[in-house]
């Protein structure tokens, strides 16, 4: 039971200058918006060379192939990775993408909301976890994922080193796209994650330090979409 509502907002709306409180959101009518100007133009070929660039600037290896030499491109980086216990989504794509029987080869661990804490001690001891990006930012180099119960939070940043499987329909210019595609969502999860290239900080002395509290090096492969 809310109390005292009514005059509450009528003393806000007289505050404001209004006979009565608003019972609709105003339209926000911007004169400029600059945010959907950056790369507008831009084909998907131009988006993937910006893309490139800021991989080096994030000290982050960018591969591309078909959906056919993606079995083989990844079991490559793994091996490169000195292979070891291997950790991935729960992402039916992976399926459809035919890399199942590369995880196979290495001791392995799908994430799974009921193994519980194993996921996550499993995840601690990985040499490499493997995701799918959700949307990739072209700006940045960054790739987002939503966590779930499917997803663990901890998948992308406790294994040594991190793979993302980048779709090539997953990629847009910057942040702007990504927060319209959440805004189309009907759900969203209440843990979003941004993931640009490897861990690295350089808050003190702005002396860029990289795998200090995550994975050390990162891997983003780029498919043809299937």
């Amino acid at each position: 039971m809310i109390q005292n509502r009514e005059p509450f907002l009528q003393t806000i709306a007289a505050r404001l200058g209004r006979s009565a409180p608003s019972l609709t959101k105003p339209e926000r009518n911007w004169k400029h918006l600059p945010q959907h100007e950056v790369l507008k133009d831009a084909s998907m070929e131009e988006l993937i060379e910006v893309l490139r660039e800021q991989c080096l600037n994030i000290h982050t290896t960018l591969k591309r192939c078909t959906q056919q030499q993606l079995p083989e491109i990844l079991n490559e980086t793994i091996a490169d990775y000195g292979g070891g216990r291997v950790i991935y989504s729960n992402d039916s794509r992976f399926r459809v993408l035919n890399v199942l029987p590369v995880f196979e080869q290495y001791e392995h661990l799908k994430w799974q909301s009921a193994k519980g804490y194993q996921n996550i001690d499993f995840a601690e001891q990985a040499n490499v976890g493997v995701v799918i990006s959700e949307v990739t930012l072209a700006e940045s180099g960054t790739i987002m994922l939503q966590a779930s119960p499917e997803v663990g939070r901890t998948l992308s940043f406790l294994p040594e080193n991190s793979i993302a499987i980048i779709p090539k329909s997953s990629i847009v210019p910057r942040m702007t796209q990504a927060a319209q595609f959440l805004r189309e969502q009907s759900h969203v999860s209440s843990c979003i994650n941004f993931i640009t290239g490897p861990s690295n900080s350089a808050d003190i002395e702005m002396n860029l330090v990289v795998g200090v509290h995550g994975p050390v090096r990162m891997t983003y492969i780029l498919v043809e979409d299937y």
